[in-house]
């Protein structure tokens, strides 16, 4: 018998890893939402500083530093005065101590699309900048930064709208009160609605589960308690505003939506971190469920630490989604094959002018026009009735929630009609459960065959559910060789395999070991036992989702087996458990 297959993985930790001090497990509640809140400032002679670290152990390495500096302020082209939001990405330092992935609950349980970043922090700004002639600049400069894995883009802009004003007033006693504050919050548990309270504001959110169904109406919130003051309710922890994201291209979705989806390397220019962050980040969200398994940086800056890597002449562009705001980026990425160049948004007449697809030969050097410069030809036709439907709402002033609940559902069903043939043909190559039996290793999931997918495609594809004409064999023949699909595949193979082994598990746990032991040899007991154990501690480790008591009851079933061995053999058994 071999009820298990494989040695258990152990995750190698190197030497100079960046770990936590003891004393940051105080801070466990903050630590699930947030790494860190920090607050960059001008110095005359430093330039941009870290000002503020909180909690003050927080553990950022020099570079992660740096990153934070530079990314916190707009460039001087943006010219923003006022107050300022926008987000940015970063790598994390190599050697950083990664939450344990195989004993993390929130990832098993949360869209795959909201788990946490494992190789990159988020940085969520409210930078200020106004006249202030105490100041040798003359200018108040300051930005305050939140600092997360968690993609909640909408919670955290939230959250910084409350507490950034009042800390540009307060300073740091404010900052320390609200990190306490979030100190107390429930972790973020996918499924639940928690009430967080902050600064005398109670937000009410619901965090996404993987079961909810997409595109489904937002879940109902929790009956609404006697609380004090009345909870603000977010309808959303991470959607953003994707029809002011896209108003000046709304003509050429079907574009941007092909160029996501194949993970091809596109630039977006912005006059603005906020537009350029929001763009990023509304491509990235277009092809949700499917998550997006290249980099991406929704504000790129010159002082990047990537910015060679990402800039070489000598190799093709990489598959990256870039938002720059420094003109001076034109000339740096003619050589990229799509470039999306935003103004401002304009009107023409009642309806936001629409930016043109154009070659990029025309693309100039400084003076460069909005436009996406490209030469790629869709492979879908654009779905004219929607571009109508929602023209028209402009017209007829629908409010913009609308136009983006719309133009959300739009984008679901299109990358739903695209993807379920695929989740078809995956469960496909599933092995039959009746072939699962406890005497043998699991068996095999049968390889993906391109051309055997095709195949399915005229039964089975997605002109069952989408009205979109076009090459959708031709779009599919792309997309096997993009990053997404590469980490589509990843993904699902590891659950069918993870469902595989939990049928495993089962199987072993219905049989009679015990009566099979009868007739064996002390040395096949004994073998028995520590592949069982071996399989209980993988089971375990991955939290492998089997029926309720199979677990504990094939723990006492080897324990019952190891008891009527001789005692020797027991001891040896107990010096060897894992």
């Amino acid at each position: 018998m071999d009820p298990s297959h494989g040695p258990a993985s152990h995750h190698n930790e190197t030497g100079n890893a960046v770990e936590r001090t003891d004393s940051r497990s105080t801070w466990a509640q903050f630590l699930s939402w947030l790494e860190c809140v920090c607050v960059v400032t001008f110095d005359l002679e430093l330039g941009q500083a870290i000002e503020l670290v909180y909690p003050h152990d927080a553990k950022l390495t020099e570079k992660e530093k740096t990153s934070i500096c530079y990314l916190s302020f707009p460039d001087s082209y943006s010219g923003c005065l006022g107050d300022t939001q926008f987000s940015f990405r970063f790598r994390q330092s190599i050697g950083r101590v990664s939450p344990d992935v195989g004993e993390d609950a929130y990832d098993r349980d949360a869209p795959v699309t909201l788990q946490r970043d494992l190789g990159h922090f988020y940085g969520y700004v409210y930078f200020r900048q106004v006249k202030d002639v105490s100041v040798k600049r003359g200018y108040f400069q300051k930005s305050l930064v939140l600092v997360s894995r968690l993609p909640y883009v909408h919670l955290f802009h939230t959250l910084l709208q409350i507490i950034a004003p009042e800390y540009f007033e307060k300073l740091e006693p404010c900052l320390e009160a609200v990190c306490n504050e979030i100190d107390q919050w429930p972790s973020p548990v996918p499924g639940l609605t928690l009430n967080l309270p902050v600064m005398g504001t109670v937000l009410q959110v619901r965090i996404p589960s993987k079961t909810d169904k997409p595109g489904g109406s937002p879940a109902k919130h929790a009956p609404k308690e006697h609380l004090l003051p009345a909870p603000t309710l977010l309808p959303t922890i991470h959607e953003l505003d994707l029809f002011k994201c896209f108003q000046s291209a709304l003509i050429h979705l079907q574009v941007l939506w092909e160029l996501t989806l194949l993970g091809e390397p596109l630039v977006v220019m912005a006059p603005s971190p906020t537009m350029s962050s929001e763009i990023v980040l509304a491509l990235v969200s277009s092809i949700a469920p499917l998550k997006y398994c290249s980099d991406y940086r929704p504000y790129f800056t010159i002082h990047d630490s990537e910015f060679r890597e990402y800039t070489t002449r000598t190799q093709a562009p990489p598959n990256v989604i870039l938002g720059v705001t420094n003109p001076f980026f034109i000339k740096t990425f003619q050589s990229w094959p799509h470039i999306v160049r935003l103004g401002d948004p304009r009107m023409a007449g009642d309806l936001p002018k629409q930016v043109k697809v154009k070659k990029l030969a025309k693309l100039k050097t400084l003076d460069t026009k909005p436009g996406i410069y490209t030469a790629y030809k869709t492979f879908l036709q654009k779905d004219k009735i929607l571009i109508k439907r929602l023209l028209k709402g402009i017209q007829r002033k629908r409010p913009s929630e609308v136009q983006s609940a719309i133009l959300r559902r739009h984008l679901l069903e299109l990358t739903q009609s695209f993807i379920i043939p695929l989740e078809r043909y995956m469960a496909s190559l599933m092995p039959l459960q009746r072939s699962v039996t406890p005497w043998k290793t699991p068996p095999q999931i049968r390889p993906f065959s391109q051309e055997e997918f095709m195949a399915t495609l005229e039964h089975a594809g997605p002109h069952l559910t989408s009205m979109l004409k076009g090459d959708w064999m031709g779009l599919y023949r792309r997309f096997f060789r993009s990053p997404n699909f590469d980490g589509w595949y990843r993904l699902r193979r590891r659950e069918m395999t993870q469902k595989l082994e939990s049928l495993h598990l089962e199987a072993v746990c219905d049989a009679d070991l015990v009566g099979w032991t009868k007739d064996k040899s002390e040395v096949e007991v004994v073998d028995l036992v520590l592949k069982l154990r071996e399989k209980l501690t993988k089971a375990h480790r991955q939290q492998l989702s089997v029926r309720e008591g199979a677990v504990d009851q094939l723990e006492g079933c080897v324990q019952t087996i190891a008891a009527a061995l001789p005692e020797d053999l027991q001891n040896v058994l107990h010096r060897h458990r894992p």
